[in-house]
């Protein structure tokens, strides 16, 4: 058993929440009595999550996507059925977006490059002054087929493809989630393929005007890996049960 202040405080400092402009409402959003005694871990604050984490005997619950996004919103319908639901069953949620993204050691986009092994040349994807993924360099270049099976063997999912570009990767950027709108900074500086999230139709084109390759794992699953590397940190550390709860929308 932790304190529920103690842990927050914890995340507060390791993911560095107060030093991170963000439009998420960050750090711990809601309380409880104080006290946890199992965590569950998952990506999205719905409320089919809070009902899993309930069911799994959590009352801390770790969330990437938040329910505050730039401005306060009025408890009612649904968002007041969320904000009821973990004040009666007693279940802290604790919300981590852009700190999570971007951070070195268990950062959703750190974690995929490490998840596949690949040598990470620099830091990629500009937004609001902060640098969110990683530029990968393969020396020598890889067979686009090679780099998409080993994607697929890894993370065991049907990546969506747009092959444009060339047949051999040898510089690629990688965003986790809905990052498709820097795809413009992955051409300007030449890469072979951008890995990301989620298609969106206007990018289409670019893509293929530019002749560029384009992974999408999903963004769903692009943001699992930081979330559950949360985890087992907070498992090391507390000696507290983690569990990562699973609810893929199929985007």
């Amino acid at each position: 058993m932790v304190k529920t202040k103690e842990l927050a405080n914890y995340l507060d400092n390791l993911l560095k929440i107060k030093e991170i402009k963000d439009e998420s409402l960050n750090g711990l959003v809601v309380e409880n009595k104080g006290e946890v005694n199992k965590i569950a871990l998952a990506v999205d604050a719905s409320l089919d999550t809070f009902k899993k984490a309930k069911k799994v005997g959590a009352n801390f619950l770790f969330v990437h996507h938040g329910l505050w996004w730039g401005e306060p919103l009025p408890l009612r319908g649904g968002f007041f059925q969320k904000i009821k639901f973990l004040i009666e069953e007693n279940i802290a949620l604790y919300a981590a977006h852009l700190p999570l993204d971007l951070h070195p050691e268990f950062g959703n986009n750190v974690q995929f490059v490490k998840l596949l092994g690949w040598p990470i040349k620099r830091d990629f994807g500009e937004y609001e002054n902060l640098l969110l993924g990683k530029e990968v360099f393969f020396d020598p270049p890889r067979e686009r087929e090679e780099v998409v099976k080993e994607i697929k063997n890894k993370l065991r999912i049907e990546p969506i493809i747009w092959d444009f570009g060339s047949l051999k990767i040898k510089r690629l950027g990688y965003v986790s989630g809905g990052a498709i709108d820097l795809l413009p900074e992955a051409i300007e500086k030449g890469l072979d393929a951008y890995i990301t999230g989620e298609p969106e139709h206007s990018y289409y084109w670019m893509a293929k005007d530019e002749k560029i390759n384009i992974i999408f794992l999903g963004h769903y699953i692009s943001e699992t890996l930081g979330v559950k590397a949360i985890g087992k940190d907070i498992e090391d550390k507390f000696g507290l049960w983690a569990e990562f709860l699973f609810l893929p929308t199929g985007y």
